[in-house]
């Protein structure tokens, strides 16, 4: 069964323009998708940008391509992401977290912190998804632990994906086509992270606030830094991670890619 066990990744997905752009980043997406075996049967999304009040997941047959951001080109707007909805692994998730209660979801569908990295990672769109939400009332040992509930899915074909940044501030972001240096409370913060994630330091990722300034600075709010914590939470002990794509977006987002298996 072990020789079966899709790993569990997380991506720092960006600029919504990424979906349109070839870039370091988005070919490491592209390769993680040519290179997984074997073929996940579905793939479980957990997206920075469905964060409400209470925990659902998309059970509709075929979810909607959803364009949550303004300001972007047309061409991004016209982006679809075709791919089917898997109810039965809907159900499956509402039956592992139980009994928690998980409200089946037939109106969401999948947000740009979805589609824009697995319109690389999954070029085909044949790869069906279900994105869970994230309940924006629990902290963050909640969602660390409905990880661990999530882990045997791994086991069951399912690629489980977080897709968020470690460090996230659009207040300090440098908007525009010019380069930026990345800031050293991002470079800091980053790092900390790259280097409990391979000592297997659970408790500091999820006490992450307790890193101070360079946490209050690169997670200023929890949404994009939560997806980790569902991935992390689906490791299993002594595996293997590894960082397939890094970088610094802007100054101040990171595009550190996670992998575990």
């Amino acid at each position: 069964m072990s020789n079966a066990r899709l790993p569990a990744v997380f991506l720092g997905h960006g600029n919504p323009m990424n979906a349109l752009r070839e870039n370091s980043w988005s070919r490491a997406w592209a390769a993680l998708g040519a290179a997984l075996e074997p073929r996940p049967r579905a793939v479980l999304a957990i997206s920075a940008h469905w964060y409400i009040t209470g925990t659902a997941v998309t059970a509709m047959a075929s979810p909607r391509t959803i364009h949550d951001f303004g300001g972007f080109p047309r061409e991004l707007f016209a982006v679809r992401y075709p791919a089917a909805g898997d109810p039965t692994l809907a159900a499956r998730v509402a039956e592992l977290l139980a009994p928690l209660p998980v409200r089946l979801d037939q109106t969401w569908g999948l947000d740009h912190g979805t589609w824009s990295v697995l319109c690389h990672v999954f070029p085909q769109a044949d790869v069906p998804v279900v994105q869970l939400s994230i309940d924006e009332t629990m902290p963050p040992a909640f969602h660390h632990e409905l990880g661990q509930r999530l882990r045997i899915l791994r086991e069951e074909g399912v690629l489980i994906l977080g897709s968020g940044d470690v460090v996230h501030n659009l207040e300090a972001y440098a908007w525009g086509g010019h380069p930026a240096e990345p800031y050293d409370w991002a470079l800091r913060f980053e790092s900390t992270v790259r280097a409990r994630l391979i000592a297997g330091d659970h408790a500091t990722l999820i006490d992450y606030a307790a890193l101070g300034k360079d946490a209050l600075l690169s997670v200023p709010t929890a949404e994009h830094y939560l997806p980790l914590l569902y991935v992390l939470g689906a490791s299993f002990a002594g595996e293997e991670v590894s960082f397939p794509a890094e970088g610094i977006d802007g100054g101040s987002v990171s595009m550190l890619a996670v992998r575990f298996g």
